[in-house]
């Protein structure tokens, strides 16, 4: 895959600058609830949604990657050439211990449904199960269309399944996932400046982030 190179970094940021594309940030997601974290860890990005750009409501990614990274560089690519605009996006999922890995990067389609049917039908397999351990992953992929330039940058937070579905915050798997240094699940994190304390996308925006602030800079 490839990356931003130490010797190609000049040319990139003029490209960027050319085209205003570090101060405007295309979030690809249709979540609203992942956008609105990004725009509450990072309030000093210009970040606009799908919703910004009509053209864009007809495309549908296939999701055939066989990692998050792999996935989620397919969303940039097509949503940044579609909208010329530096574009951010995301695959994540929760990897399960005990399962063997999955959900993982199935997280959002493993079973047909509701999320609710999702973490139901993940309690009824581990029923039993002493090893509860599990990991949320996300990885960003950022695409900038002038250079065709791509970065990566991942997060992860580790924890446990709980036997039992607690709180109505959040979404996916929250109400069964507990984050190490935490007795409250991600979905009883229901103030989301406590969440971000913890969360997996949390880590990958700062690592973004942290990018972002050295492109600028220089």
């Amino acid at each position: 895959m490839a990356c931003w190179a130490a010797a190609d970094s000049n040319k990139a940021k003029q490209q960027s600058a050319d085209t205003n594309n570090l101060s405007k940030v295309l979030f690809a997601t249709s979540n609203d609830y992942k956008l609105l974290e990004a725009r509450a860890i990072l309030p000093g990005l210009e970040w606009v949604s799908l919703d910004d750009f009509p053209q864009l409501k007809a495309l549908d990614p296939a999701e055939t990657g066989k990692t998050f990274a792999a996935n989620a560089e397919l969303k940039a690519r097509e949503y940044g050439e579609a909208s010329q605009v530096l574009t951010l996006a995301e695959d994540s999922g929760l990897e399960v211990a005990a399962l063997g890995g999955e959900p993982g990067i199935h997280s959002a389609r493993w079973v047909s449904g509701s999320d609710e049917d999702r973490y139901t039908t993940m309690l009824a397999k581990m029923a039993g199960e002493p090893d509860r351990s599990a990991q949320y992953v996300s990885v960003l992929c950022l695409y900038d269309p002038q250079s065709k330039q791509v970065e990566f940058f991942r997060g992860e937070v580790k924890g446990k399944i709980i036997d039992e579905p607690r709180g109505t915050g959040g979404f996916g798997y929250d109400p069964v996932f507990v984050p190490e240094g935490e007795n409250r699940t991600f979905a009883e994190l229901a103030v989301i400046d406590e969440k971000h304390q913890y969360s997996h996308r949390r880590h990958a925006l700062d690592a973004f982030h942290a990018w972002w602030q050295q492109q600028q800079n220089g």
